[in-house]
């Protein structure tokens, strides 16, 4: 068995409920989807499904492998996927994962959900997608509202995982006990510390080399990194601040037990914007211009990283240079105007959780602002992601908050739908316009895909425009792992390749 610091789970492990890092980190040992994405480059190809084909990307028929089993050994069928997408789309069960499915026909028969995710006393005319329609038990067929092109690619997310029979029996019963069909199998959960899984050895892909993994949730970066050095840790995803100075981590580790890499996400701040205080676009575009991402990231990181000019990641196919402009550029004068002009009245405020090695670089930004608007700013700290995650979902943020993103898929539109379409399934900070609405819908039912990449790169100009949320950097990391680990990958979705690793 193999250690891994993880962030820990906001939510019980129900693919459909789970949209944050540490949630979907533990998901990928426990489930496999129809499509799964290659560790080194994110090209995804077909997993359990056989085939997806479709001639006009608006009625889908997915074949599935034969084989295949969840962990109680019964096995995985059309009506896996049918039953747990249904059940994810119907608002009345409060899934975060439920607009994954607004693409499916009927999606408004079964999701009657207010854009701030509220649920209306009257339930859904409809329980089930009529987009949805099994054929035999290997077959299943997904008529959409209109063509997306995308959706082939967005089908090994979580969100479109498989469900076995029994969590429909008995919700709790799976929540105390996950059952899923990938390969790892749940042992134990201990809140607040850790959650083993064992390899399961029915599983009908590659099988794992490592015998289990025992997921750590530290509270601290720095405890982590000390316990990889110490060989007490095996791997850790995202190397502390405190590594990047003096480039300390190339005395600490040799380059056998370290990697630096870039992944599919970027680092921002974004504003509750329920909150009528960041209401004024000028005020937040004078925040994104008052924070000198250069000097932030000298200091911080030691110049690794990317100041970012956009909300697509560069490795992502749509990705288009300086789509932010000099909105996302230290320009103090202007700052200071438009800041003036917005009125905005007490102290700047920003938070974030600090279990993943982000006060440093938080209260830096704070300095910055400060410096440059003339306003104090202050962090305020939240101990861990899963009390972080709780607060926004609720909505119960009342600062500037840090807001990452690390791709589902490997997509322009996955940077834009989920996070900026009002009501949103990561739209936490709720986010409204109607062109960027209109933009996206047209891009969504774009008859190919290059046509719809034009149109979700000119949303995401408007979304800039807006500064719902401000890019500070692209996303790269350094992972560390002890000396007994071997074959070691870093994926682009900031996880380790479970199936490649070995332990010597």
């Amino acid at each position: 068995m193999i250690s891994y610091s993880e962030t820990e789970p906001e939510n019980p492990l129900i693919p459909g409920d789970t949209t944050e890092v540490g949630g979907i980190g533990v998901l990928g040992a426990l489930f496999k989807g129809l499509v799964e994405y290659d560790a080194k480059t994110a090209a995804p190809r077909n997993a359990v499904a056989e085939s997806i084909q479709t001639t006009d990307a608006k009625v889908y028929t997915i074949k599935l492998k034969s084989g295949w089993t969840f962990h109680d050994g019964t096995p995985v069928t059309a009506k896996s996927f049918v039953d747990a997408w249904n059940y994810t789309a119907y608002s009345p069960n409060g899934m975060q994962g439920a607009n994954y499915f607004s693409h499916v026909e009927g999606f408004g028969q079964v999701n009657n959900a207010t854009p701030d995710g509220g649920q209306p006393d009257a339930l859904p005319p409809a329980k089930e997608l009529s987009g949805l329609k099994v054929v035999d038990d290997s077959t299943f067929v997904v008529t959409l509202s209109a063509p997306f092109s995308t959706f082939a690619t967005q089908l090994g997310y979580a969100a479109f995982f498989p469900l076995p029979a029994s969590f429909f029996a008995d919700r709790k019963a799976y929540e105390a006990h996950p059952v899923g069909n990938g390969p790892f199998q749940f042992v134990s959960y201990t809140e607040g510390k850790s959650l083993l899984v064992k390899r399961y050895d029915g599983f009908a892909g590659e099988k794992a080399h490592v015998d289990g993994i025992d997921f750590r949730f530290y509270a601290n970066l720095d405890d982590a990194y000390a316990d990889v050095l110490a060989n007490k840790l095996d791997y850790l995803s995202f190397t502390p601040w405190s590594s990047t100075v003096n480039s300390k981590i190339k005395t600490d580790l040799p380059d056998s037990r370290r990697a630096s890499y870039t992944y599919l996400g970027h680092q921002a701040i974004a504003f509750p914007l329920y909150d009528g205080r960041f209401a004024d676009v000028r005020l937040r575009q004078a925040i994104s211009m008052a924070i000198d991402r250069v000097d932030l990231i000298r200091k911080v990181f030691n110049g690794a990283r990317t100041p970012a000019d956009g909300i697509v990641a560069p490795n992502v196919q749509g990705y288009v240079g300086n789509q932010c402009g000099e909105l996302c550029t230290y320009q103090p004068e202007k700052a200071r105007k438009l800041f003036e002009e917005s009125g905005f009245q007490g102290p700047v405020v920003l938070t974030s959780n600090v279990d993943s090695a982000n006060q440093q670089w938080m209260e830096v930004t704070c300095e910055s602002i400060q410096r440059t608007l003339g306003r104090e700013c202050r962090f305020e700290p939240v101990p861990t992601l899963g009390e972080f995650r709780r607060k926004l979902d609720d909505g119960t943020i009342g600062a500037i908050y840090r807001s990452a993103w690390v791709a589902d898929y490997p997509s322009i539109e996955n940077f834009l739908n989920p996070l900026f379409r009002t009501g949103g399934s990561s739209n936490v900070g709720q986010y409204s316009n109607p062109a960027v609405d209109a933009l996206l819908t047209r891009a969504d039912g774009a008859p190919s895909e290059r046509e719809g990449e034009k149109l979700y790169q000119e949303a995401e100009r408007l979304v800039l425009r807006d500064m719902p949320t401000i890019p500070i950097w692209y996303q790269s990391a350094t992972a560390a792992w002890s000396a007994r680990l071997h074959n070691v990958v870093p994926t682009q979705f900031r996880e380790l390749d479970l199936q490649s690793v070995t332990v010597s």
